[in-house]
This record gives structure tokens, C-alpha cells and sequence, in this order.
């Protein structure tokens, strides 16, 4: 007997078997189903969040041929935190489908470094940086000894969440966001919240889910920023055209 597409797909992506017929053949929804649905769709959320984030900052440096009130040390402590994660892969040699969206965030981040430093007029900067970058990540993943992967991987949160300071510092000093992605900031801010919640179901380390909670607040913060300088944010995009 054919099973409907949209019966498939959800049971492929969302919920296991027993889960659709209890909510849509019993019209039944109970606790365990209604968890494991959440926690795959904020699973979702957060992978969407990986791929698409970054790239849209990326894009939008690109279209405005600019990259006017973003921080470079925001920028580069991101490009850490992205980093620790794929050296500590490597070290421990996961294989690439367990990691390979880490990678792909990682090298949007290493170009929008390269932007910064190539619309500020310091192209040669920006490819010495890039080179060195590669070399140090191919190093690091192939001779650091276990102890230094392991407390960069540890560090990796503390990273992101200085660099979400920064850049929220460097918005309220411009009094504008400059050319900070909105989408980008609303994907971050909404996957991690979703981090928050995973962080809740299954660690029991209530500095985590502290780190993760602070992560989350900054990047409120400079969602709201973006919201509220966005009449700033215009009138100094038009000076700079």
C-alpha cells in the first residue's frame, strides 16, 4: 500500500512512525512524541543556522560593497569558535559527514575576515592573514597534542560570546549596525535559543546551559540593535554610497 509524501517526509525528518499515527491517526499527542518532535525540528533550526548565517553576512558585505561597522575582532574571535570544533575533529579523526556543515561556516567566516581587510584598502593584509590561518588550522590538526584540541574545543562558546560583545560594543559606540546582517543576526539569535533548549534535555551542566543562556541574551541584544539603529543604520549607509 503507498504511503503518502507528506507521511514520509515527516516520518523521515521529524517524528518516528508511532509518533504520526498517534497525532495524526489517534489525534493523540503525548509527552515523549511532542519532546523528540522539538528536539528535531531545533536540531533543524540550528543546522539551518549553521549553513545559512554566515552566508548571508557574506552576501551582504558582497552586494553593498562594504563592510562598514562590523568589528574585525568580532569577526576573527568567531572565526575561532568556528575553528576549535573542526581541529578537534580532525585530531580525533570523526568522519567529514559528522562535521562537514562546521567547515562550511568556517570558511564563509575566514572570507568575511578577508572582506573587512580588503574593503578597508589592506587586501595584502587580508591574504597574509588567510595564509597564515590555513597553515596554523593544518598544523593544529595534524600535531597539537590532545590536552590543547581539547581546551580549544572548551573555549569555543567563550570565543563566540566575546565576539558577540564586541560587536555589540562597536554598534553602540557607531550608533548604527553598519552592514551586520539582519537575517543573520534573527538565524543566530533563533538558533540559539534552540541551543538553550537542547542544552536543557540532555547535559546536566548547569554552566553550560548558563553559557548558552548568556550567548543567547547578546545576541537579543544585538538584535535589537539592529532594529532600533535601523534609521541610523541607513542614513550612514547612503553617506558611504
Amino acid at each position: 500500500m503507498a504511503t503518502s509524501p507528506v507521511k514520509d517526509f515527516l516520518v523521515t525528518y521529524v517524528m518516528p512512525e508511532k509518533c504520526y499515527e498517534r497525532i495524526f491517526v489517534s489525534f493523540y499527542i503525548n509527552g515523549p512524541c511532542l519532546k523528540f518532535i522539538m528536539s528535531r525540528a531545533v536540531g533543524l533550526w540550528i543546522l539551518l543556522d549553521t549553513f545559512l548565517a554566515q552566508l548571508l553576512q557574506l552576501l551582504t558585505i558582497l552586494w553593498r560593497g562594504s563592510a562598514d561597522g562590523l568589528s574585525l575582532s568580532s569577526v576573527l574571535l568567531q572565526l575561532y569558535a568556528f575553528s576549535c570544533p573542526v581541529v578537534y575533529a580532525i585530531a580525533n579523526n570523526f568522519p567529514l559527514f559528522a562535521w562537514g556543515e562546521r567547515l562550511f561556516a568556517l570558511a564563509q567566516t575566514a572570507a568575511i575576515v578577508f572582506l573587512i581587510l580588503h574593503y578597508r584598502g589592506e587586501t595584502l593584509k587580508g591574504m597574509l592573514v588567510l595564509l597564515a590561518y590555513g597553515c596554523l588550522m593544518l598544523l593544529l590538526g595534524s600535531y597539537a597534542a590532545a590536552a590543547a584540541v581539547s581546551v580549544m574545543h572548551t573555549s569555543s562558546l567563550a570565543a563566540l560570546i566575546a565576539s558577540k560583545v564586541l560587536q555589540a560594543g562597536t554598534n553602540y559606540r557607531n550608533g548604527h549596525t553598519g552592514q551586520l546582517s539582519t537575517l543573520s543576526v534573527l538565524l543566530s539569535w533563533a538558533a540559539s535559543l534552540g541551543v538553550i533548549f537542547v542544552s536543557l534535555q540532555e547535559t546536566e551542566s548547569l554552566f553550560a546551559t548558563l553559557s548558552h543562556t548568556v550567548s543567547a541574551c547578546l545576541s537579543g541584544i544585538l538584535l535589537i540593535q539592529v532594529l532600533c539603529y535601523r534609521r541610523n543604520t541607513a542614513t550612514s549607509r547612503k553617506k558611504n554610497e
